[in-house]
């Protein structure tokens, strides 16, 4: 085997004339080689040009080039993410940096295996040896389809995140469809992928300083990979660029850090419309099923703008109050504290979320403030009590209520045996059914008009993100805020329903 490979390399010489021009321009372009190559790996099939490859391009290109280092793109299914980045890139960049170390993986092993046989496939044409043959070949002791490298020293390495662990190093970090699209909802498969990025996959650069990391998928979760890492990266400072391409244009959604914008003007503009037409995409939408599926995975948005419980509209120029006004105080018949306790502090375990509310004469509730934080447990005690200080000015706090549960149950166990008048306040809450079975008991009286919001204003600092959260629920990873809210309008639905009984007479 070796000595016929040193025959091949023998006769294989490096090309001239208009060959050479065209490998020299091929090499110079990763969308014109994907358009030049994609006869190999898709014979039977037509190819189908957008502006999204060239996206896409561009932005491996400028990683190639170390311009970009750590990479996310978001992208709908059938788009060509897995050709464009795990297919061509590699080869493309052997065409000039043939001792590059590539380690790739999808969640199955499977995906990740065929994925580099197509890349091999290309390598080993004779389209791609006529172009450059005389710069490396594949070492014959180790071509496999999971696994080969060249006479260059580069290789490529392809992983499923449930195989073994990986034992070599790599230029090129690629992470394509972390999580199966039916595990989505599974917070073990969620961290399961996560865990694997975090603790296998990206740490296994050759040279921090130039190595590159690329995740592409499809939203699936607001806890999937791409909504780990970006919070993270959001907590920590470190560098992520993000090219987020849903199906339909939404102007909000994206704008490149690296000069490249989306070039569509009109929202709901379609992202392939010369693959992808209305009709396509309509038939599209049928297969995912539902509005979150579609949202996430076509839109790359995981949680609709409408959300799933709250909905936006109910508060959309109604059943809202004037935070930066005193003439409510008046109204007010009584105020609670919600809280939510978690007691871990670390980065990714959930928050001690908290609420303030005051019941109004007319028996509709006005919420008046919010917060979230990290809180060890010894700090818990303190910001509880904190709180009743701030918010008994006027004698009218009525309580403090904690879910009897978990954390909440010990954080009620600490706190009366603390002082005598926070411990006059608590007050023990006993949820019933699941977290999202109770958001919708507490959403009809939201649709009822009888929960207020304030209006956006510098006096509620918190509302805008709050607000993002609820409408979100219940995809999200931090449901902390919902359940405070859940729990204030449960404990005085009672109240709230006498209110709605009046108004209607």
């Amino acid at each position: 085997m070796l000595k016929r490979l040193q025959e091949r390399q023998a006769q294989t010489q490096a090309p001239s004339g208009k060959l050479a021009e065209e490998a020299e321009r091929l090499s110079s372009s990763l969308s014109a080689y994907v358009r030049a190559a994609w006869h190999i790996v898709e014979p039977d099939r037509e190819y189908t040009h957008g502006w999204h490859i060239e996206a896409i391009c561009e932005h491996l290109e400028a990683c190639t080039r170390r311009e970009i280092r750590n990479l996310i793109i978001n992208i709908p299914p059938r788009h060509m993410k897995s050709l464009l980045t795990v297919v061509f890139w590699p080869t493309w960049s052997w065409t000039f940096e043939p001792e590059a170390q590539w380690l790739t993986a999808s969640y199955a092993a499977e995906l990740a295996t065929r994925d580099a046989v197509k890349s091999r496939r290309i390598i080993q044409s004779d389209w791609y040896q006529a172009r450059w043959g005389q710069i490396f070949q594949l070492s014959g002791d180790q071509n496999r389809k999971m696994r080969y490298e060249n006479t260059r020293g580069g290789h490529r390495i392809a992983i499923g995140t449930t195989g073994s662990g990986l034992g070599e190093g790599g230029d090129y970090l690629v992470f394509d469809d972390p999580l199966k699209a039916a595990e989505a909802d599974s917070e073990a498969a969620r961290q399961s992928s996560v865990d694997f990025w975090e603790q296998t996959m990206s740490t296994r650069g050759n040279n921090p300083k130039t190595v590159v990391k690329l995740i592409i998928m499809q939203r699936l979760h607001h806890g999937d990979l791409t909504g780990h890492v970006l919070r993270k990266a959001e907590a920590t400072g470190l560098q992520y660029e993000h090219l987020c391409l849903p199906a339909e244009y939404e102007p909000h959604v994206y704008v490149s850090a690296i000069g490249f914008s989306d070039p569509r003007q009109e929202a709901g503009a379609l992202l392939w419309p010369e693959r992808f037409g209305r009709e396509e995409l309509e038939t599209l939408k049928q297969e995912l099923g539902s509005e979150r599926v579609i949202a996430g995975q076509l839109q790359q948005r995981p949680a609709p703008e409408s959300g799933n419980i709250f909905l936006r509209e109910w508060w959309e120029g109604r059943n809202r109050w004037d935070a930066t006004e005193r003439k409510w105080s008046h109204l007010c018949v009584g105020r609670w504290i919600t809280i939510d306790t978690a007691l871990k502090d670390d980065q990714t375990n959930d928050y001690t979320a908290w609420g303030v509310y005051e019941l109004w004469r007319d028996y509709r509730l006005a919420k008046r403030d919010a917060g979230w934080k990290r809180l060890q447990f010894p700090q818990l005690a303190q910001q509880i009590g904190d709180l009743a200080r701030r918010w008994d000015y006027d004698h009218k706090l009525k309580g403090i209520i904690i879910e009897d549960k978990g954390s909440g149950t010990s954080a009620l166990q600490t706190l009366r045996q603390g002082a005598d008048d926070i411990a006059a306040l608590l007050v023990e809450f006993l949820p019933k059914g699941s977290k999202e079975q109770r958001a919708r008991q507490a959403s009809l009286w939201c649709e009822r008009g009888m929960v207020l919001l304030p209006f956006p204003s510098d006096a509620a600092p918190w509302l805008l993100e709050w607000e993002k959260v609820l409408y979100d629920f219940p995809a999200v990873v931090h449901d902390d805020t919902v359940d405070e809210l859940t729990m204030m309008v449960l404990y005085l639905e009672n109240y709230l329903a006498e209110g709605w009984r009046a108004q209607l007479g």
